[in-house]
């Protein structure tokens, strides 16, 4: 059997860590609180007498905030939420060498796809060119090349030809 160590299973280095960022928070909370609290009793006296009634609302108001009964598992939930967004938003941030990799043979392989795809449609056009090049040297030599019963050039057939192919080119 493997060593047991003094803690509890399932309550590693992440739990101590969640439980550190707690303490901090609440620790912080506190150290706010304080903080206003003496900013009050400050300033009480010295407010001008023609604003001190705007001074002394404001303070009632923040008071009434202070008084407000938060329930220390929402509280708990609101900050687990806040920690857990912190994180997942760091994780969207941060790139790991891996995904940079990763996402960069995925480019490189885009791109050799978009260049093998263009290479296939360049040698496609070129042999149906050269298909339809090969054609019409064929219908021209049969054309060309016929001859009279007795052997001859077919002269006739080879002025039309000619007539033809100053048509198309004016």
């Amino acid at each position: 059997m493997g060593k047991q160590r003094g803690k509890a299973q399932g309550r590693g280095f992440a739990f101590r860590r969640k439980q550190k960022i707690e303490r901090q928070y609440r620790k912080f909370l506190k150290k706010g609180r304080r903080a206003d609290s003496q900013q009050g009793d400050q300033f009480t006296e010295t407010y001008p007498d023609h604003l001190k009634h705007l001074y002394l609302a404001e303070e009632e108001m923040l008071k009434k905030r202070r008084r407000a009964p938060d329930d220390s598992v929402l509280s708990e939930e609101k900050m687990n939420k806040a920690v857990e967004s912190v994180v997942t938003e760091g994780n969207f941030k941060k790139k790991t060498a891996n995904q940079k990799a990763k996402e960069e043979y995925e480019k490189i392989k885009a791109e050799r796809a978009r260049k093998k795809e263009e290479a296939e449609k360049r040698r496609q056009q070129r042999e149906e060119a050269q298909r339809l090049y090969k054609q019409k040297k064929m219908e021209a030599y049969k054309v060309l090349s016929k001859k009279t019963k007795r052997g001859q050039p077919n002269l006739n057939l080879q002025v039309e030809f000619l007539l033809q192919k100053i048509q198309q080119n004016t």
